[in-house]
């Protein structure tokens, strides 16, 4: 009874302790828990590192250097001026011809016989004319006697020139025939370069249709496809420094000669054409040329190719809020691309502060540190 009664006691005192303890602990741990999700919420990643540069407008003038090729001043489609079946080709592509010299002939037979007929009708309308002249002739005669009505003297006379004008008939129609086998033969109607052959041996042929193009002697153009905005900005006469890849000691200078209306939906780009005086020999046609020109000032930020990123396609940059560090993607527009630079033409505020390196770390809103300039 006692022992029982001391396991009772013990059971009272130790009991409401225990149940105290875990109200307790029970009130302190969402305090602990919270504070150390506090504690976990303060530790963030650190904000990414990058170095950045102002945007400073500057005059941009740089020297524009092009890669292109020399093509003919004038080239020249060489047809025949009738038609019919080609019996000969004498020239290929890559054939220099002389000024005259037969590059192709079409077989004569049709014309031939054209001629044949021709002289045929000739020969009828002289024996009519020669008949017609004795005719009238004898009525003249006739009349001054007195043995013939002033009617049939006239009538012999319309006669006559009837014949004359059918006798002037056939010789043009004659000449037309020597003139039609004269045609037969192809000629070069200039000195120069065959660049292009479009029939072959047996061929039919139509009058005008191109048998041969010809690239003319003489002085040559250079051919450059050229961005719509360096276009815009170049000089309205410029100096062009043509220089031949295959020897840059082969230099020439050239003027712009023509700019094509026509922009390359393909490649975004214009044909131009510059004229090159007095052109070395060595720079044939087709040969690979750089053209370099100073295009005009205008005002551009120039930036490092680093900065350069892209957005739905078009060249953008990252730029910084100097206020709160964050960053976004800002589009621009890029007037010339170099090797290491790229001048920035619009898109940008003189102040703004762009990403120079480490952009490829960083997403829209994004906080960063800019890093220090090294010292030089």
């Amino acid at each position: 009874m006692g022992s029982s009664g001391l396991r009772l006691g013990k059971g009272s005192r130790h009991g409401p302790f225990s149940a105290f303890c875990r109200l307790v602990l029970l009130a302190v741990a969402p305090g602990v828990l919270a504070a150390c999700q506090e504690k976990q919420a303060e530790v963030k990643d650190p904000p990414v590192r990058v170095t950045a540069m102002d945007a400073n407008p500057t005059n941009y003038a740089p020297t524009l250097t092009l890669t292109g090729a020399i093509a003919a001043r004038t080239e020249t489609n060489v047809s025949f001026r009738t038609g019919g079946r080609v019996s000969e080709r004498m020239v290929e592509v890559g054939d220099h011809v002389t000024a005259g010299a037969i590059m192709a002939r079409l077989d004569p037979e049709e014309q031939q016989a054209d001629i044949r007929s021709a002289q045929a009708a000739v020969d009828a309308a002289q024996a009519n004319l020669k008949q017609a002249t004795a005719a009238f002739q004898r009525q003249a005669e006739l009349l001054k006697q007195g043995f013939t009505t002033k009617s049939d003297y006239d009538q012999a006379q319309q006669t006559m020139q009837v014949a004359q004008n059918s006798l002037d008939s056939a010789q043009s129609a004659l000449k037309n025939a020597q003139d039609a086998l004269g045609y037969t033969d192809l000629a070069a109607p200039a000195a120069g370069v065959v660049t292009a052959r479009n029939v072959e041996t047996g061929q039919v042929v139509q009058a005008a249709q191109t048998v041969y193009t010809i690239a003319e002697d003489g002085d040559r153009d250079a051919i450059f496809n050229v961005n719509e905005a360096l276009a815009a900005n170049s000089p309205p006469d410029p100096d062009v420094t043509i220089t031949l890849i295959s020897n840059p000691k082969i230099t020439a200078k050239g003027k712009l000669r023509e700019i094509s209306p026509v922009i390359d939906q393909t490649s975004g780009t214009i044909q131009v054409k510059v004229g090159i005086s007095n052109t070395p020999p060595e720079m044939q046609l087709g040969a690979a040329i750089t053209g370099s020109v100073t295009i005009r000032a205008s005002q551009a930020i120039i930036l490092p190719w680093q900065a350069l990123f892209s957005e739905g396609g078009q060249p953008a940059v990252w730029t910084i809020d100097r206020g709160t560090k964050a960053v976004s993607l800002t589009r621009v527009g890029v007037l010339s691309y170099n090797s290491d630079t790229l001048a920035v033409s619009r898109g940008l505020a003189g102040g703004q502060l762009v990403v120079t390196a480490g952009g490829q770390l960083l997403r829209p809103g994004l906080v960063v540190e800019i890093a220090p300039e090294p010292v030089k």
